[in-house]
């Protein structure tokens, strides 16, 4: 693999990230480090984490992922210095009261002191990649469609002190460069409009879902990001297993259904985007054409975001070296002409159903 450059900043990463929401939840912490081992005996050298993990969020693993990384780093010299790190600050946490107490906004001091504790959890002296995980303001996201004027809290942190407070970690040493998640066109174009208005960090990546049952991105993100310069980095490539075929036959909670599969496993998970009967269907659809022109459903799924000139990293999360190795084992898989046009008339049918 050839690394890739992030936005306009200075680093330098494979075009496939390790993500490790599991790690902490589906994941012990010493199968965490067996695929930790692994992604570096293989390359990869980008690593995406969260405060927040791991995922389906709980009291119990809040902030699990950060202290097994750190573990790891500890345990494994020399590692740290071949790996570059993302991490997030969580968004307002309505409805998680062991984030800041559920607070509706996230302050600039809170921006300062979650990357502290972060730093500390991954034992290490600096967070390459530091990003906001979800806007503060008002957004439709995680499965929301619309924007909703009327759900504006102007009390919010605004984005000019968002930028502030990022550029102080950055000027601190503790950050190299900035990104985002979950993010809007308008956000991303505020952001990098304040940012060079006031000599601020600029933000180097979008870590936006992207896979074949949500591609809302290209309904305009992309165009921004690429008129920009910000880097995409695409998460959920496999739709929380949903990619992978193996609800095809079973559905969630059927009879035969995988019980380790994220969808199946965690209630609330079945309840989000990424459940709906109608994203299920899509799968379904996508996983039919890719046994048609020869290919497993997580080669073409995956094939599909390493291919695509919108991605400069995409971002897997696996549960065992063996998944590990099937996805990295995916990377120069080709889509014919032929077959991107068949993803492109299922879309046209089906829209996006996991939006």
């Amino acid at each position: 693999m050839k690394n890739v450059r992030l936005g306009q900043s200075d680093l330098h990463v494979t075009p496939i990230c390790l993500g490790t929401m599991t790690f902490g939840e589906q994941v012990g912490e010493a199968d965490a480090h067996a695929i930790l081992d692994r992604a570096l005996e293989r390359g990869i050298n980008f690593l995406d984490t969260a405060e927040m993990y791991a995922v389906p969020p709980r009291r119990e693993t809040y902030n699990a992922t950060e202290k097994i990384i750190g573990n790891w780093f500890a345990k494994r010299p020399g590692a740290r210095q071949k790996m570059v790190v993302a991490t997030k600050v969580a968004g307002p946490s309505r409805g998680m009261d062991w984030i800041r107490n559920g607070a509706t906004n996230v302050t600039p001091a809170d921006i300062v002191a979650a990357c502290d504790d972060s730093l500390k959890r991954l034992k290490t002296d600096v967070i390459d990649l530091y990003q906001i995980h979800w806007p503060l303001r008002h957004v439709p996201m995680f499965g929301l469609m619309y924007f909703d004027p009327a759900k504006d809290d102007p009390t919010v942190t605004s984005i000019h002190a968002q930028l502030e407070a990022l550029g102080k970690l950055v000027q601190a040493g503790k950050v190299r460069a900035i990104g985002l998640s979950n993010e809007t066109p308008y956000g991303v174009h505020e952001f990098v409009r304040l940012a060079e208005q006031h000599n601020l960090p600029r933000v180097a990546t979008v870590q936006n879902v992207y896979c074949l049952v949500n591609r809302t991105l290209e309904n305009a993100l992309d165009e921004t990001l690429h008129r920009l310069g910000v880097s995409l980095l695409a998460y959920s490539p496999l739709g929380f297993g949903l990619l992978t075929g193996k609800y095809d036959a079973s559905g969630f909670t059927g009879p035969g259904a995988p019980k380790d599969g994220r969808i199946a496993r965690f209630e609330s998970v079945r309840k989000q985007r990424w459940g709906r009967a109608e994203a299920l269907e899509g799968a379904r659809r996508y996983s039919a054409l890719a046994r048609e022109h020869g290919l497993t459903p997580v080669q073409m799924a995956l094939a599909f975001c390493y291919t695509k000139w919108q991605v400069s990293s995409t971002i897997i999360g696996v549960t065992s070296v063996a998944q590990l190795d099937e996805d990295l084992d995916a990377w120069g898989t080709t889509l014919s002409p032929e077959l991107l046009k068949a993803i492109d008339t299922v879309r046209k049918e089906l829209r996006d159903p996991a939006v």
